[in-house]
Order: C-alpha cells, then structure tokens, then sequence
C-alpha cells in the first residue's frame, strides 16, 4: 500500500502510517530499529531495494531522505517536504517513508526524521554515497547509535580512509570492512589449522579498493609482520598469501566466485567466497548495533604504514636508541669526575693545610691517632711527677 502525501508534515507522515497499517490490518508495530538512508534521486532506489531486502532479517522502519536541489534561487527559498509512505508487500517486512525536502528545510533534515523515529528502538544511519567526512558530527549521524559508510563510492578510496581514522567515534563503520568479513574468517580459520609464525604477508586486489586496504591493515595490526601490497586486475580481492616458517598460506580468488586455499602440507580446498550484494551487507551490519573495536584498531593503524618495516621492529629500534642514549649519559658522568682527587685524598689534603695529619679511616676534622696518645702520655708523665714530690 503507497500513500502519497505533498507539501506535508511529520505529523500528517505519522498519520498516514497508523492508516495505512490500519488498512492491511496490522496496527501493532513490531519493527526493531530505525534505518535512515541519506541518498540522492539517482542511488535511492538501489539503496531502497537493499534496505527493503535486509528488512526480511531486521523488521524496520525505513526513513529515506533524498535532499532534492533547488533549480532556482526563489525555489531555494521556499521549503517543502513531500512523502510517500509504504506498508505492506510495498515496504518488505516494515514500514517506508521517502521523505524528499526542498528549499531550506534540506539543511534541517534531523528535524523533519526526529519526530518520525521509533520510539526506544536503536536508530542507524546509512549513506551509500556522498558521506560526511564525520559522520558522528552530521545532524543526522548525531541520531544514531551506528552510522554506516561505504568507502568504495567515494572519488579517492585510499584517501577517504585516512579521512575515516581522523574523525572516527565508536559507532562508526564501512561497509568496505564489511565486505572482507568471510576473508577475514577463512585467514583466521587457516592459522588455526597450523603452529607456526607468519613472516611476511601479501594482499593483492584491485587498486584504489578500500576493502583491499583494510584487509591488508587489519593483518599488519593482528600479526605485527610486514604486509605488501599488490595490484591486480581484480574483481575485486583478489589473493592473500601468508609466509611462515612451515611453508606458505594461500588464499586464491580469481573469478570472484570460487577461491582455492592452499597450505603447506595439506591438499587444497575450493571455498565459497562470493562477492556479497549491499543487502548482504547492510543485514549483516544490523546484526550488531555496538562499537567494532577490530575495525577501529585497523582503520587507525594507517594505509601509509603498509609495505613499510613492522612494529615489533620498529618498536626494538626505539628501545635500543633508548638504551646507547642512557650508555651515553652514562659515559658522559664518567669523564667528567676524571681528574677529581677521591675523598679521602680530597679530605687528607684539607687536613695537611690546617697542619694535622689525619690517621687512615677517620673522617675529616677529628684528631688524629698519634696526637691522642701523646697527650695521654704527657698526662701519665705529669701525674708520675706530682707523686714522687709528695
């Protein structure tokens, strides 16, 4: 069921949602979460069509915001909103509101989605393309308690990623780091099946393909060993392959499909890795509403430092700095108490001025030994006089 509503209000939308459930004969509301899409005219009915797939898993509802330019500087002035409100087959397993703004309320849009959002029910925001550069700063992300970006389809991927780890905030992810998931999967499943150590790893894919970047920067972080990595001519990721000290690891997807994993020592195995739709992705991304701490430790541990020497060593070379600069230091107070007299020689010397020689052992300013006896033999000598005068 379609009910369109024009030059309307959040009022009037919320109306005609309680009507139209009313109509299909469902008015309670058993949806879990709030998806809000931020697209244009040209990507809303793709992402629409994903978001109404993923509804079958996560029964939502659905706010579409398409900001619709104004052709002249009179339209600008003039605001408008118009709806269409879905329910029913329509709308998946939810309810959908396309929400198009015109003129100045396009600048408020948090305002026209706030009154509109599922009371107590988690809230995620979704832009497939056009992305803030802080999502968590943007009105609307301020919303939400996960916002979802998709690097993939912004001009500079690689660069965009260092834009993520500058302005990142728990709640943040990227459908680019959704896409390796079963990568990431398969690699962990592989190193488990083997004891040994990995040397050295290579990603290979497609160039400017943020998901290549992010798989390569999650290995560098999780294994703390030098990451390579190499282009292709795709689809997609291509290959990943791991040196150890048992032999090498391979994970081998040419056709997009099917890919091959090989390790050293066992027959190779043929695994499904397909490359997933965005309805796959955006589902799986619903599945878990709280900060994803992998993520955010490989996103931060920065493209630049791929192909570059590995931490541990980095690390070592700092610590043995540390160490020749304290040896250093050290060497320096060495020389410059060279020359300087001990203290006993030091104290000896002050005594010799005063015309007292002190005795070995005795500290500076007591008498010495040999003056102590003399004036106890003078006393005993005097004593030994008055007693023969008696």
């Amino acid at each position: 069921m379609k009910i369109d509503l024009t030059d309307t209000t959040a009022s009037k939308i919320n109306k005609a949602l309680v009507q139209g459930r009313r109509a299909i004969g469902t008015p309670a509301v058993g949806m879990v979460l709030t998806l809000v899409i931020v697209t244009d005219e040209e990507n809303a009915y793709d992402a629409l069509k994903a978001a109404n797939d993923a509804s079958r898993e996560h029964p939502s509802r659905t706010l579409v915001v398409i900001k619709r330019v104004s052709r002249s500087p009179r339209d600008r002035t003039q605001s408008r909103l118009d709806a269409e409100v879905r329910v029913g087959a329509d709308a998946g397993t939810g309810e959908t509101v396309v929400l198009r703004l015109y003129g100045e309320v396009s600048d408020h849009a948090q305002s026209v989605v706030l009154p509109l959002l599922l009371p107590d029910a988690p809230v995620v925001v979704w832009w497939p393309v056009n992305a803030p550069i802080d999502p968590a700063n943007d009105p609307l992300g301020a919303l939400a308690q996960r916002r979802v970006t998709d690097t993939y389809a912004s001009e500079q991927p690689v660069r965009e990623l260092s834009s993520r780890a500058d302005t990142y905030t728990p709640g943040d992810t990227d459908l680019s780091w959704t896409r390796i998931t079963p990568w990431r999967s398969m690699l962990a499943a592989a190193l488990d099946q083997v004891v040994c150590e990995v040397k050295a790893v290579e990603v290979e894919g497609e160039e400017f393909n943020p998901s290549c970047e992010l798989l390569a920067m999650w290995l560098a972080d999780r294994l703390d060993v030098p990451v390579k990595r190499s282009l292709s001519s795709g689809p997609g990721l291509t290959a990943v392959r791991m040196d150890t000290d048992c032999g090498p690891i391979k994970l081998d997807r040419a056709d997009g499909s099917l890919a091959t994993l090989s390790i050293e020592g066992q027959p190779d195995r043929a695994v499904a890795l397909k490359r997933r739709e965005t309805a796959e992705l955006i589902a799986e991304e619903l599945r878990r509403l709280d900060p994803d701490d992998t993520y955010a430790s490989a996103l931060r541990f920065g493209v630049e430092r791929l192909n570059s020497v590995p931490a541990a060593t980095v690390r070592g070379a700092e610590a043995a700095v540390a160490k020749a600069e304290q040896a250093v230091a050290l060497a320096q107070a060495a020389v410059a108490r060279v020359g300087e007299p001990p203290a006993e020689e030091a104290e000896g010397k002050t005594q010799a001025d005063k015309g007292e020689s002190p005795a070995k052992g005795e500290p500076a300013g007591a008498p010495s030994k040999v003056a102590a006896e003399a004036s106890a033999k003078e006393a005993t000598a005097q004593e030994v006089k008055k007693a023969a005068a008696k």
